[in-house]
């Protein structure tokens, strides 16, 4: 099911490259647009890195969540069910690749960083766990899609849903401080699972403090608990 899921993304060369390379070009705007004006103690671009590869996870979404729609629509499911195969490989075949794409996206997003750039302190150990922290959130945002897909009557609606995960990364410590902003919406900004994810990866990268893993984690695991839980649900009552 992952190979399945790969072979339709690599077919897919517009959808491909757009999520590949869309998060590069935000990444350039912030970074050479509004990079200049916005102050935050230190290089705007090794601030900003940790919010664009949140961006990537939220454009990887969106494909996601359009795969498993069409496959809803176009019969596919129909077509497995009717296989000896264990019921949820389709789900978690759309999971890996997903997680696979995301992950090249942001090897892509890191390199072009580097050359623009981008200076990390890390070591060894904060590499390693920056990934596994990358791998977790990749990995909750991606169930999340598949039960949005599951949800929606059609791959554009699907699309559409995820709107809602590629905004959260503005909405948090990813490109301003939170310091900045007014109070009603502080608040919502430190409160949500992009920010500790963005500051614990940021400062594993550049040596600025260890941010808030324990929340980091948390979260991570929470949203993949609530995105399974969902996409199982959503998914046996398609069955039935």
């Amino acid at each position: 099911m992952v190979r399945r899921s790969v072979r339709h993304t690599v077919r897919s060369r517009d959808t491909l490259l757009i999520s590949l390379m869309l998060p590069v070009l935000i990444m350039v705007l912030f970074v050479y647009v509004f990079g200049g004006a916005i102050q935050v103690g230190g290089r705007y671009v090794d601030y900003v890195m940790p919010g664009i590869i949140l961006l990537c996870t939220g454009f990887g979404a969106s494909i996601t969540a359009t795969a498993v729609a069409g496959d809803l629509r176009t019969g596919a499911v129909d077509r497995f069910r009717t296989l000896p195969m264990f019921r949820q490989a389709l789900l978690a075949g759309h999971v890996g690749e997903g997680v696979l794409r995301n992950l090249v996206a942001v090897a892509i997003v890191v390199a072009i960083a580097l050359v623009l750039g981008f200076r990390p302190s890390a070591g060894v150990a904060g590499w390693a766990a920056a990934i596994g922290l990358i791998v977790m959130f990749v990995h909750a945002i991606i169930w999340i899609a598949v039960a949005l897909g599951l949800l929606a009557r059609n791959p554009e609606a699907a699309g559409g849903f995820t709107y809602a995960i590629m905004f959260i990364p503005y909405i948090s410590s990813a490109f301003v401080p939170t310091a900045t902003m007014p109070s009603w919406l502080r608040g919502f900004a430190e409160h949500q699972p992009a920010t500790p994810v963005v500051e614990t990866i940021r400062g594993l990268l550049t040596g600025g403090g260890a941010g808030e893993p324990g929340v980091a984690v948390l979260w991570c695991l929470g949203l993949t608990v609530a995105g399974y839980g969902c996409a199982a649900v959503l998914f046996e009552r398609y069955r039935r």
